[in-house]
């Protein structure tokens, strides 16, 4: 059996030993970096399943690290931050730009090994299925790439995560809990209002296809043809 291979990204070295020792503990390969540009060197010549990032550190800083591997490499390999910074600001920042959970300190070993297992389920469930189309709608979630009509559109994480969910599952009706739920997971810390807010702004992005995400009054959205 393969082991998962997790990259560790933290600056402190006691606490790199720490998350080292439980990813080791768990079964996971475990990779180490001590700042940004060292993950980045490590993604790029290496196998990686799963990123465990660090936001304050030296030489490039874990928001930057997110929106390189997301938008400059188009990498789309899960990354639960963890860091000190637990402010509401903070963690909706980095999921917004890609992250896909995140981890406050000080944190309990057990917490993070159960929200890696999380993680890494999600996304080989989603492995699934990567391409959809929809008549001049395509997006490639390993590109992180969505094509109208021939030209692509620029999403953010959760905009893109959002729309290949109701794109994927044509006509079923989700609540703003579940899309929160489904997109990000238990723990994602925004209200019902945020996900009406995404959805404006995506119906904005695709013009004419806007049309397409219905509002069901009372309970949610979908999506629809024409």
């Amino acid at each position: 059996m393969v082991m998962e291979t997790i990259l560790v990204v933290e600056d402190d070295t006691d606490i790199r030993e720490l998350e080292r020792y439980t990813l080791s503990t768990a079964g996971y390969t475990v990779l180490e970096a001590e700042h940004g540009k060292q993950a980045l060197e490590h993604l790029q010549s290496q196998h990686v399943d799963l990123i465990v990032l660090d936001i304050m550190m030296p030489v490039m800083d874990g928001l930057t690290t997110i929106k390189t591997i997301r938008y400059g490499m188009n990498n789309s390999v899960p990354v639960i931050v963890v860091s000190a910074r637990g402010e509401e600001s903070d963690i909706i920042t980095a999921l917004e730009l890609g992250a896909d959970d995140y981890v406050s300190k000080p944190f309990s070993a057990k917490v993070l090994a159960s929200k890696i297992k999380a993680v890494m389920r999600r996304t080989q469930e989603a492995d699934h299925h990567t391409i959809v189309q929809n008549d001049g709608l395509t997006m490639d979630q390993q590109k992180h790439q969505c094509m109208l009509d021939g030209q692509e559109i620029e999403l953010t994480a959760t905009e893109f995560a959002l729309l290949y969910l109701l794109v994927s599952n044509k006509e079923q009706v989700f609540t703003r809990n579940q899309l929160i739920t489904k997109v990000k997971g238990d723990d994602y810390p925004v209200t019902d209002r945020s996900i009406d807010v995404q959805i404006a702004t995506l119906r904005k992005k695709l013009g004419q296809y806007g049309s397409r995400i219905k509002t069901i009054w009372g309970i949610g959205y979908t999506y629809k043809d024409q």
